[in-house]
């Protein structure tokens, strides 16, 4: 799961196993395998660095 901020400052939190696909329009578009999207402020970069930190604190939590 994943912190993000929507177009209006609100803060949520993403299952980031659906994501599908990100593209900048300028805003960041995150599409998910079920069809739904999201607009946020984050860039894409950004999204992909909070995702490999996630799954990497998986990683640690199974040891």
């Amino acid at each position: 799961m994943i912190e993000l901020t929507d177009l209006s400052d609100r803060s949520f939190v993403l299952n980031s196993e659906l994501i599908e696909s990100i593209t900048s329009i300028p805003e960041t578009k995150i599409s998910l395998t079920n069809g739904n999207y999201y607009l946020v402020k984050e860039t894409p970069s950004e999204i992909i660095e909070k995702v490999v930190k996630y799954k990497k604190s998986l990683k640690y939590k199974g040891s």
